[in-house]
């Protein structure tokens, strides 16, 4: 009895062993999971880069590559498949060429990633997680993928498209669905997702530009860490209020000086003249 007829039937529910691979994919899928294996010292480590092998097989992790996983680990099926629901970045169930995921989490939402959802939502004819008649794309809205200074951002693949509208998403899934060559907007050329699969579990891609590609930190990323090695000029601090007090001048900082009152907060009457207030705790004495 296999390890998934046994488990079914300790647990009341017998079914039928998922099929095997046929014997050249296994032959194959098991090179590579020796290769994933040796890069760690305890075995049980691989799992997770195994899941994006068999993933990469067939566009989802299958009870088959589940308990590929586990005879390849020495696992039983239900530890993998703890970990395999566990992750949202596993497949349960087949989806399209192109993951396309639209960040909806604070600052994108409120840039326009709400926006942008609905009209893909209603553009693509598919909820949440759903995807295309055509098999080419899965709309699924994503979790904050650090990219805020890009909002709102959709994902392909977990490539990086920045600084979308709801009309420049539309163009990118139907250039998507055409077979149009798509460019992220940094980082690595875009790939299928599984491609994508089999470059997460490890193996190198060797597309051409690939190897060249800078990664997903852009110059709005970067800034901070230039104005601190003193790379830039300090940025210019403006008056807070449009024309401030009268006779006002822009104030040009010296490298010793805060660039923000975010970075030296002070009082109100120091950081904006024409709207001098006490402190709070003076306020509440007067009024007591």
């Amino acid at each position: 009895m296999t390890t998934t007829e046994s488990e079914g039937v300790s647990l009341g529910m017998p079914q039928l062993p998922p099929p095997d691979y046929p014997a050249d994919v296994r032959a194959r899928l098991e090179a590579d999971a020796r290769d994933v294996i040796a890069r760690y010292p305890d075995s049980r480590s691989a799992l997770l880069p195994l899941l994006h092998l068999v993933q990469s097989e067939e566009g989802y992790v299958t009870r088959t590559g589940m308990r590929f996983c586990a005879e390849q680990l020495g696992l039983t099926t239900a530890e993998v498949t703890a970990v395999a629901t566990f992750y949202t970045m596993y497949r349960r169930k087949p989806s399209g060429d192109y993951q396309v995921g639209v960040c909806t989490n604070t600052l994108c939402a409120v840039m326009g990633g709400d926006a942008i959802f609905e009209a893909l939502q209603e553009h693509l004819g598919v909820a949440n997680g759903g995807t295309t008649e055509d098999g080419k794309v899965t709309l699924e809205h994503i979790e904050c993928n650090a990219a805020c200074d890009y909002a709102p951002v959709v994902m392909v693949n977990w490539e990086f498209f920045d600084n979308q509208t709801p009309a420049s998403a539309k163009r990118l899934v139907d250039d998507l669905r055409a077979g149009a060559r798509v460019e992220p907007t940094r980082g690595a050329p875009l790939c299928t997702f599984k491609e994508t699969a089999r470059i997460l579990a490890g193996f190198p891609d060797e597309r051409p530009g690939a190897v060249e590609a800078t990664g997903g930190a852009g110059p709005a990323s970067l800034i901070g860490l230039r104005l601190a090695r003193g790379e830039t000029p300090p940025a210019r601090v403006v008056h807070p209020r449009a024309g401030g007090p009268e006779g006002a001048q822009p104030h040009e900082p010296s490298l010793g000086e805060h660039l923000s009152s975010h970075d030296a907060p002070q009082k109100t009457s120091a950081s904006d003249p024409a709207n001098p207030a006490g402190p709070v705790g003076g306020a509440r004495e007067e009024g007591e």
